[in-house]
Protein backbone atom coordinates (compact mmCIF):
# COMPACT_ATOMS: atom_id res chain seq x y z
CA UNK A 1 0.00 0.00 0.00
CA UNK A 2 1.54 3.45 -0.95
CA UNK A 3 2.34 5.65 1.81
CA UNK A 4 0.76 9.29 1.81
CA UNK A 5 3.19 11.15 0.41
CA UNK A 6 3.09 8.70 -3.05
CA UNK A 7 -0.56 8.04 -3.12
CA UNK A 8 -1.94 9.73 -6.58
CA UNK A 9 -2.85 14.03 -5.58
CA UNK A 10 -6.51 15.23 -6.31
CA UNK A 11 -7.40 16.51 -9.10
CA UNK A 12 -10.94 17.47 -8.84
CA UNK A 13 -12.41 17.13 -5.35
CA UNK A 14 -16.02 16.66 -6.90
CA UNK A 15 -14.75 13.60 -8.72
CA UNK A 16 -11.75 12.33 -6.96
CA UNK A 17 -12.32 13.01 -3.44
CA UNK A 18 -9.15 11.85 -0.76
CA UNK A 19 -9.30 12.98 2.69
CA UNK A 20 -5.33 11.58 2.88
CA UNK A 21 -4.57 14.13 0.58
CA UNK A 22 -2.07 16.71 1.34
CA UNK A 23 -4.74 19.64 0.57
CA UNK A 24 -7.65 18.23 2.13
CA UNK A 25 -5.19 17.00 5.59
CA UNK A 26 -4.12 21.19 5.83
CA UNK A 27 -7.43 22.88 5.07
CA UNK A 28 -10.47 20.18 5.50
CA UNK A 29 -12.75 23.03 5.39
CA UNK A 30 -11.71 24.55 2.13
CA UNK A 31 -12.72 21.65 0.70
CA UNK A 32 -16.02 21.00 2.47
CA UNK A 33 -17.30 24.54 1.19
CA UNK A 34 -16.09 24.20 -2.07
CA UNK A 35 -17.91 20.97 -2.15
CA UNK A 36 -21.23 22.76 -0.64
CA UNK A 37 -20.80 25.22 -3.78
CA UNK A 38 -20.51 23.14 -6.78
CA UNK A 39 -21.02 20.11 -5.84
CA UNK A 40 -23.51 18.58 -2.59
CA UNK A 41 -22.77 14.67 -3.32
CA UNK A 42 -19.58 14.14 -5.21
CA UNK A 43 -18.14 10.87 -6.03
CA UNK A 44 -14.98 9.58 -6.14
CA UNK A 45 -13.32 6.16 -7.55
CA UNK A 46 -10.92 5.24 -4.40
CA UNK A 47 -11.21 3.12 -1.71
CA UNK A 48 -13.96 1.35 -4.44
CA UNK A 49 -15.99 4.51 -4.72
CA UNK A 50 -17.34 7.17 -2.24
CA UNK A 51 -20.04 9.32 -2.52
CA UNK A 52 -19.38 12.49 -0.34
CA UNK A 53 -22.27 14.50 1.22
CA UNK A 54 -21.61 17.97 2.50
CA UNK A 55 -24.87 19.40 2.99
CA UNK A 56 -27.34 18.72 6.10
CA UNK A 57 -30.35 17.87 3.80
CA UNK A 58 -28.74 14.71 1.82
CA UNK A 59 -26.60 13.50 5.34
CA UNK A 60 -29.94 13.78 6.76
CA UNK A 61 -31.68 11.78 4.46
CA UNK A 62 -29.07 9.22 4.71
CA UNK A 63 -28.11 9.05 8.40
CA UNK A 64 -31.89 8.32 8.82
CA UNK A 65 -32.24 5.49 6.22
CA UNK A 66 -30.58 2.37 7.87
CA UNK A 67 -32.35 0.36 5.28
CA UNK A 68 -30.41 2.37 2.29
CA UNK A 69 -27.21 3.09 4.24
CA UNK A 70 -26.11 0.52 6.42
CA UNK A 71 -23.78 1.04 9.97
CA UNK A 72 -22.19 -2.32 9.30
CA UNK A 73 -18.79 -0.20 8.30
CA UNK A 74 -17.89 3.18 9.37
CA UNK A 75 -13.89 4.05 8.77
CA UNK A 76 -13.24 4.36 5.03
CA UNK A 77 -10.47 2.30 4.08
CA UNK A 78 -8.46 0.26 1.57
CA UNK A 79 -10.56 -3.03 2.64
CA UNK A 80 -13.49 -3.52 0.27
CA UNK A 81 -17.23 -2.68 1.77
CA UNK A 82 -18.61 -6.29 1.35
CA UNK A 83 -15.88 -7.39 3.94
CA UNK A 84 -18.04 -6.43 7.02
CA UNK A 85 -14.02 -6.52 9.10
CA UNK A 86 -14.95 -6.11 13.45
CA UNK A 87 -19.04 -5.81 13.93
CA UNK A 88 -18.82 -3.90 16.94
CA UNK A 89 -22.29 -3.10 18.99
CA UNK A 90 -24.30 -1.10 19.18
CA UNK A 91 -22.54 1.56 16.18
CA UNK A 92 -22.35 -1.48 13.85
CA UNK A 93 -25.70 -2.31 14.04
CA UNK A 94 -28.32 -1.04 12.31
CA UNK A 95 -32.05 -1.24 13.66
CA UNK A 96 -34.02 -3.12 15.18
CA UNK A 97 -30.67 -4.62 16.03
CA UNK A 98 -28.70 -2.08 17.17
CA UNK A 99 -31.74 -0.87 19.93
CA UNK A 100 -31.23 -3.71 22.67
CA UNK A 101 -27.64 -2.97 23.01
CA UNK A 102 -27.67 0.57 22.91
CA UNK A 103 -30.65 0.55 25.50
CA UNK A 104 -28.22 -1.25 27.68
CA UNK A 105 -26.07 1.42 27.50
CA UNK A 106 -27.73 4.07 27.67
CA UNK A 107 -27.70 4.31 31.89
CA UNK A 108 -24.21 4.29 32.08
CA UNK A 109 -23.99 7.26 30.48
CA UNK A 110 -27.09 9.51 31.57
CA UNK A 111 -26.36 12.71 33.34
CA UNK A 112 -27.04 11.25 37.02
CA UNK A 113 -24.35 8.47 36.41
CA UNK A 114 -21.89 10.47 34.47
CA UNK A 115 -21.51 12.95 37.71
CA UNK A 116 -19.53 10.54 39.69
CA UNK A 117 -16.74 11.05 36.59
CA UNK A 118 -16.87 14.83 37.45
CA UNK A 119 -14.37 14.67 40.48
CA UNK A 120 -11.55 12.14 38.93
CA UNK A 121 -12.04 14.82 35.48
CA UNK A 122 -11.46 17.67 37.58
CA UNK A 123 -8.40 15.66 39.48
CA UNK A 124 -6.91 14.97 36.29
CA UNK A 125 -7.10 18.13 34.99
CA UNK A 126 -5.58 19.72 38.11
CA UNK A 127 -2.74 17.19 38.25
CA UNK A 128 -1.38 18.11 34.75
CA UNK A 129 -1.82 22.06 35.15
CA UNK A 130 0.33 21.30 38.51
CA UNK A 131 2.68 19.75 35.89
CA UNK A 132 3.01 22.31 33.92
CA UNK A 133 3.32 25.33 37.03
CA UNK A 134 6.38 27.82 36.26
CA UNK A 135 6.61 26.60 32.67
CA UNK A 136 6.42 29.60 29.93
CA UNK A 137 6.39 26.64 26.63
CA UNK A 138 3.77 23.90 26.99
CA UNK A 139 2.33 22.12 23.88
CA UNK A 140 -1.66 22.60 24.24
CA UNK A 141 -2.14 18.55 23.21
CA UNK A 142 0.43 16.75 24.55
CA UNK A 143 0.73 17.99 27.65
CA UNK A 144 -2.78 18.13 28.51
CA UNK A 145 -5.44 17.96 26.06
CA UNK A 146 -4.32 14.38 24.92
CA UNK A 147 -4.13 13.71 28.40
CA UNK A 148 -7.76 13.75 29.81
CA UNK A 149 -9.85 11.16 28.18
CA UNK A 150 -6.91 8.93 27.66
CA UNK A 151 -6.84 8.52 31.53
CA UNK A 152 -10.52 8.87 31.79
CA UNK A 153 -11.08 5.93 29.97
CA UNK A 154 -8.32 4.07 31.40
CA UNK A 155 -10.06 4.55 34.73
CA UNK A 156 -14.06 3.94 33.66
CA UNK A 157 -12.21 0.26 32.19
CA UNK A 158 -10.76 -0.29 35.84
CA UNK A 159 -7.44 -0.65 34.04
CA UNK A 160 -3.77 0.44 35.15
CA UNK A 161 -2.90 4.33 33.77
CA UNK A 162 0.41 2.66 32.73
CA UNK A 163 -1.51 1.63 29.86
CA UNK A 164 -2.28 5.10 28.22
CA UNK A 165 0.41 4.95 26.05
CA UNK A 166 -0.73 1.98 24.66
CA UNK A 167 -3.67 3.13 23.95
CA UNK A 168 -2.07 6.39 22.43
CA UNK A 169 -0.14 4.01 20.22
CA UNK A 170 -3.24 1.92 19.22
CA UNK A 171 -5.50 4.92 18.45
CA UNK A 172 -2.82 6.31 15.11
CA UNK A 173 -2.27 2.88 14.05
CA UNK A 174 -6.35 2.23 14.01
CA UNK A 175 -6.84 5.72 12.39
CA UNK A 176 -4.51 7.32 10.80
CA UNK A 177 -2.55 4.43 9.56
CA UNK A 178 -5.06 1.60 8.91
CA UNK A 179 -7.19 3.31 6.49
CA UNK A 180 -4.51 3.51 3.80
CA UNK A 181 -2.26 0.45 5.16
CA UNK A 182 -4.30 -2.52 5.87
CA UNK A 183 -1.82 -4.80 7.67
CA UNK A 184 -1.58 -1.77 10.17
CA UNK A 185 -5.35 -2.01 10.40
CA UNK A 186 -5.45 -6.00 10.66
CA UNK A 187 -2.38 -5.92 12.97
CA UNK A 188 -3.92 -3.50 15.35
CA UNK A 189 -7.18 -4.46 15.71
CA UNK A 190 -6.23 -7.97 16.60
CA UNK A 191 -3.47 -6.80 19.47
CA UNK A 192 -6.11 -4.44 20.81
CA UNK A 193 -8.92 -7.12 20.93
CA UNK A 194 -6.70 -9.56 22.49
CA UNK A 195 -6.64 -7.01 25.23
CA UNK A 196 -10.24 -6.12 25.46
CA UNK A 197 -10.46 -10.14 25.68
CA UNK A 198 -8.53 -10.61 28.47
CA UNK A 199 -9.97 -7.69 30.45
CA UNK A 200 -13.91 -9.27 29.77
CA UNK A 201 -12.21 -12.28 31.44
CA UNK A 202 -10.88 -10.89 33.90
CA UNK A 203 -13.59 -8.59 34.76
CA UNK A 204 -15.84 -12.07 34.62
CA UNK A 205 -14.38 -13.64 37.44
CA UNK A 206 -13.40 -10.20 39.52
CA UNK A 207 -16.34 -7.19 39.23
CA UNK A 208 -15.71 -3.87 39.29
CA UNK A 209 -16.84 -0.53 39.36
CA UNK A 210 -16.47 -0.04 35.80
CA UNK A 211 -18.14 0.09 32.37
CA UNK A 212 -16.89 -3.84 31.68
CA UNK A 213 -18.62 -4.96 34.94
CA UNK A 214 -21.66 -2.86 34.10
CA UNK A 215 -22.04 -4.33 31.03
CA UNK A 216 -21.33 -7.79 32.49
CA UNK A 217 -24.36 -7.02 34.98
CA UNK A 218 -26.98 -5.61 32.36
CA UNK A 219 -30.14 -7.43 30.57
CA UNK A 220 -30.19 -8.31 27.29
CA UNK A 221 -33.33 -9.47 25.76
CA UNK A 222 -31.41 -12.61 24.11
CA UNK A 223 -29.99 -13.48 27.22
CA UNK A 224 -26.64 -12.64 29.25
CA UNK A 225 -23.74 -10.73 27.04
CA UNK A 226 -21.02 -12.96 26.03
CA UNK A 227 -17.42 -12.53 26.08
CA UNK A 228 -16.91 -12.08 22.34
CA UNK A 229 -19.54 -9.22 22.20
CA UNK A 230 -18.53 -7.78 25.44
CA UNK A 231 -14.98 -8.23 24.00
CA UNK A 232 -16.18 -5.56 21.01
CA UNK A 233 -18.03 -3.23 23.37
CA UNK A 234 -15.53 -2.48 24.97
CA UNK A 235 -13.10 -2.08 21.93
CA UNK A 236 -15.75 0.21 20.83
CA UNK A 237 -15.94 2.16 24.17
CA UNK A 238 -11.84 2.89 23.86
CA UNK A 239 -11.48 4.12 20.77
CA UNK A 240 -14.96 5.71 20.59
CA UNK A 241 -14.11 8.14 23.39
CA UNK A 242 -10.17 9.08 23.30
CA UNK A 243 -9.38 10.49 20.18
CA UNK A 244 -12.43 12.35 19.48
CA UNK A 245 -12.76 14.42 22.77
CA UNK A 246 -8.78 14.63 22.92
CA UNK A 247 -9.48 16.36 19.55
CA UNK A 248 -12.37 18.61 20.73
CA UNK A 249 -10.72 19.60 23.93
CA UNK A 250 -7.37 20.82 21.94
CA UNK A 251 -9.45 22.81 19.36
CA UNK A 252 -11.25 24.58 21.89
CA UNK A 253 -7.89 25.82 23.63
CA UNK A 254 -6.01 26.35 20.24
CA UNK A 255 -8.65 28.82 19.14
CA UNK A 256 -8.90 30.11 22.62
CA UNK A 257 -4.56 30.46 21.99
CA UNK A 258 -5.16 32.10 18.25
CA UNK A 259 -8.51 34.40 19.67
CA UNK A 260 -7.66 36.32 22.44
CA UNK A 261 -10.99 38.39 22.61
CA UNK A 262 -12.51 35.62 23.09
CA UNK A 263 -10.07 34.17 25.77
CA UNK A 264 -10.60 37.11 27.49
CA UNK A 265 -14.57 36.65 27.65
CA UNK A 266 -14.00 32.96 29.09
CA UNK A 267 -11.69 34.23 31.86
CA UNK A 268 -13.81 37.29 32.76
CA UNK A 269 -17.15 35.28 32.40
CA UNK A 270 -16.53 31.35 32.90
CA UNK A 271 -19.69 30.87 33.26
CA UNK A 272 -19.76 31.47 28.92
CA UNK A 273 -18.03 28.07 28.87
CA UNK A 274 -20.68 25.63 27.82
CA UNK A 275 -21.96 27.61 25.68
CA UNK A 276 -18.74 28.14 23.99
CA UNK A 277 -18.48 24.75 24.11
CA UNK A 278 -21.09 23.86 22.11
CA UNK A 279 -19.49 26.24 19.35
CA UNK A 280 -15.99 24.77 18.92
CA UNK A 281 -18.12 21.27 18.61
CA UNK A 282 -19.71 22.76 15.69
CA UNK A 283 -16.47 24.65 14.58
CA UNK A 284 -14.24 22.08 15.01
CA UNK A 285 -16.56 19.01 14.91
CA UNK A 286 -13.48 15.86 15.87
CA UNK A 287 -14.82 13.04 13.66
CA UNK A 288 -17.23 12.23 10.73
CA UNK A 289 -17.89 8.45 9.60
CA UNK A 290 -19.56 6.74 7.06
CA UNK A 291 -22.21 4.97 5.85
CA UNK A 292 -22.18 1.55 3.00
CA UNK A 293 -25.03 1.86 -0.10
CA UNK A 294 -27.55 -1.48 0.26
CA UNK A 295 -28.80 -0.86 -3.05
CA UNK A 296 -28.40 1.13 -6.05
CA UNK A 297 -30.33 4.52 -4.70
CA UNK A 298 -29.78 7.80 -4.92
CA UNK A 299 -28.91 11.13 -3.42
CA UNK A 300 -29.96 14.94 -3.79
CA UNK A 301 -30.40 13.68 -7.15
CA UNK A 302 -27.08 12.22 -7.46
CA UNK A 303 -26.93 7.90 -8.14
CA UNK A 304 -25.25 5.92 -5.58
CA UNK A 305 -24.28 2.09 -6.72
CA UNK A 306 -24.85 -0.85 -3.81
CA UNK A 307 -21.82 -1.61 -1.70
CA UNK A 308 -20.18 2.15 -2.16
CA UNK A 309 -18.97 4.16 0.91
CA UNK A 310 -21.40 7.12 1.51
CA UNK A 311 -19.11 10.17 3.25
CA UNK A 312 -21.51 11.85 6.01
CA UNK A 313 -19.56 14.93 5.68
CA UNK A 314 -20.54 16.32 9.42
CA UNK A 315 -18.13 18.74 9.11
CA UNK A 316 -19.27 20.46 6.18
CA UNK A 317 -23.09 20.23 7.46
CA UNK A 318 -21.81 21.98 10.57
CA UNK A 319 -21.36 25.53 8.27
CA UNK A 320 -24.08 24.76 5.97
CA UNK A 321 -25.84 28.44 5.88
CA UNK A 322 -29.08 26.31 5.38
CA UNK A 323 -28.88 25.53 8.50
CA UNK A 324 -26.58 28.34 10.68
CA UNK A 325 -26.61 32.07 10.76
CA UNK A 326 -23.63 33.34 10.02
CA UNK A 327 -21.97 29.74 10.15
CA UNK A 328 -18.37 30.58 9.05
CA UNK A 329 -17.90 33.18 12.48
CA UNK A 330 -17.35 31.33 15.40
CA UNK A 331 -19.80 33.14 18.17
CA UNK A 332 -19.24 31.47 22.01
CA UNK A 333 -22.17 32.92 22.94
CA UNK A 334 -24.35 31.64 20.03
CA UNK A 335 -27.87 30.53 21.37
CA UNK A 336 -28.73 28.64 18.20
CA UNK A 337 -26.88 25.93 17.57
CA UNK A 338 -28.54 22.07 16.46
CA UNK A 339 -24.84 21.48 15.18
CA UNK A 340 -24.18 17.28 14.13
CA UNK A 341 -20.84 17.25 16.28
CA UNK A 342 -22.15 14.31 18.10
CA UNK A 343 -23.98 12.84 14.60
CA UNK A 344 -27.53 12.33 13.96
CA UNK A 345 -30.67 9.43 14.65
CA UNK A 346 -30.49 6.54 15.79
CA UNK A 347 -26.41 6.32 16.51
CA UNK A 348 -26.21 10.03 17.52
CA UNK A 349 -22.96 9.44 20.29
CA UNK A 350 -23.80 7.77 23.06
CA UNK A 351 -20.92 9.42 25.30
CA UNK A 352 -22.19 13.05 24.50
CA UNK A 353 -22.99 14.01 28.06
CA UNK A 354 -19.35 12.65 29.03
CA UNK A 355 -17.71 14.51 25.91
CA UNK A 356 -19.30 17.76 26.84
CA UNK A 357 -18.28 17.49 30.73
CA UNK A 358 -14.93 16.25 30.09
CA UNK A 359 -14.71 19.76 27.53
CA UNK A 360 -15.96 22.02 29.84
CA UNK A 361 -14.10 20.71 33.07
CA UNK A 362 -11.18 21.27 30.90
CA UNK A 363 -11.63 24.53 29.98
CA UNK A 364 -12.84 25.98 33.41
CA UNK A 365 -9.04 24.69 35.03
CA UNK A 366 -7.04 25.61 32.26
CA UNK A 367 -8.46 29.20 32.37
CA UNK A 368 -8.62 29.38 35.83
CA UNK A 369 -5.23 28.59 35.65
CA UNK A 370 -3.48 30.25 32.63
CA UNK A 371 -5.97 32.69 31.37
CA UNK A 372 -3.93 34.45 28.80
CA UNK A 373 -1.77 32.00 26.62
CA UNK A 374 -0.85 32.34 22.60
CA UNK A 375 0.24 30.14 19.67
CA UNK A 376 4.38 29.87 19.89
CA UNK A 377 4.71 28.64 16.64
CA UNK A 378 1.91 27.99 14.14
CA UNK A 379 4.24 25.98 11.56
CA UNK A 380 4.45 23.58 14.59
CA UNK A 381 1.36 22.84 15.16
CA UNK A 382 -0.06 19.55 13.42
CA UNK A 383 -3.16 17.66 12.85
CA UNK A 384 -4.44 14.13 12.81
CA UNK A 385 -5.14 12.41 9.55
CA UNK A 386 -7.89 10.31 8.96
CA UNK A 387 -11.94 10.69 9.66
CA UNK A 388 -10.77 11.77 13.57
CA UNK A 389 -9.68 15.60 12.93
CA UNK A 390 -8.13 17.20 15.98
CA UNK A 391 -4.48 18.78 16.39
CA UNK A 392 -1.53 16.62 17.47
CA UNK A 393 0.63 19.45 18.29
CA UNK A 394 -0.26 23.00 19.57
CA UNK A 395 3.12 24.75 21.20
CA UNK A 396 1.74 27.74 23.27
CA UNK A 397 3.37 29.70 25.03
CA UNK A 398 1.80 31.59 28.50
CA UNK A 399 1.71 34.69 28.86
Amino acid sequence: MAELSERKPVESWSTDWDHFDPTYLADPDAVWAELRGQCPVAHSDRYGGVNVLSRWAEVYEAIHDPDRFTSRRLIINEIPTERRGVNLPPINLDPPDHNDRRRALLPFFAPPAIKKWEEPIRQICRRELDRLAGRTEVDLAVDYAQVIPAELTAIMLGVALEDVPMFREWLHDLLEVGPTNPDVMRATTATMMAYMSDLAKERRQHRGDDVVSFLLESEFEDGPITDDELTRMIYLFLIAGIDTTWSSIGSSLMHLARNPEDRHRLAADPSLIPMAVEEFLRFYPPVWVARIATEDTELGGCPVAEGEWVALGLPSINRDPDMFEDPDEVHIDRKVNRHAAFGLGVHRCLGSNLARMEMVIALEEWMARFPDFEIADESRVTFAAGQVRGPRTIPARIL
